[in-house]
């Protein structure tokens, strides 16, 4: 007498599976072959090997952005005028979701840096996601009246290298950028900044992101600090495919 595999025990087989790979796979085999469920091997597993749970999620989150991604790649991909870093007309395309109070992305900063400077035909879009505090909204909003003057990787990168408090380094890299102060002014009280955030914000939820960084690049869909090389690797599959 067999037992016929439930939908909570599936659905658990299979997010091992993904977060695991192969050692998931065993028991995700054990589970369909002949339609048997052996939902207690999946259960003993994870509880031996909680760490991989934290992957688990992850890998879950990022398989669904992908299933969404075409809903919006058109406005993903089309940045506020003069945010971009890297190539402005290059053929492969990496989407960032940021927020200058981000520690994760400061770190990512320097490794999208060396990214651009190893592919000249990658364009970065930047999509300044303020979600961690009121001194992240006034740097967004400071970085894209930035790029109206055509500084925006100034700022974007003095921001990164500053290491005063928050209000201060945003002083500190819209001097260092050589930001007009007084345009400046005018733009971050324009409501099409406000405007820019807001919709930033509702990509960032299409796509299913809880925090930053995120990334697109192709068909990748990436969430977190996942490092130069899942970056480059993401970036080389991109451009192989628009070779094809």
């Amino acid at each position: 007498m067999t037992e016929r595999i439930s939908p909570g025990r599936f659905t658990l087989a299979v997010a091992a599976a993904l977060a695991i790979g192969t050692t998931a796979g065993f028991f995700l085999d054990r589970t369909i072959d002949g339609g048997a469920a052996d939902g207690e091997a999946i259960r003993e597993y994870l509880l031996e090997n909680p760490e991989i749970l934290p992957e688990m999620v992850q890998a879950l989150q990022t398989k669904d952005a992908q299933a969404r991604l075409s809903d919006v790649r058109g406005d993903l991909e089309q940045p506020f005028p003069g945010a971009v870093l890297g190539n402005p007309n290059g053929s492969v395309t990496l989407v960032e979701f940021t927020d200058y109070a981000c520690g994760y992305c400061r770190t990512s900063a320097d490794q999208v840096e060396e990214l651009v400077a190893a592919n000249p035909d990658l364009r970065v879009v930047i999509r300044e996601w303020p979600i961690l505090s009121d001194t992240s909204v006034e740097a967004a909003k400071m970085a894209l009246a930035a790029a109206r003057q055509g500084k925006y990787a100034a700022f974007h990168n003095a921001m990164y290298d500053g290491d005063a408090s928050p209000a201060e380094n945003i002083a500190i890299a819209a001097r260092k950028a050589g930001l007009d102060q007084a345009q400046a002014a005018k733009d971050i009280a324009d409501p099409a900044l406000e405007a820019e955030l807001a919709k930033n914000g509702e990509l960032a939820r299409a796509m299913g992101f809880e925090g930053t960084p995120a990334w697109i690049v192709g068909d990748k869909v990436l969430a977190g600090a996942v490092g130069k090389q899942a970056l480059a690797d993401a970036i080389a599959a991109a451009q192989n495919a628009a070779k094809e």
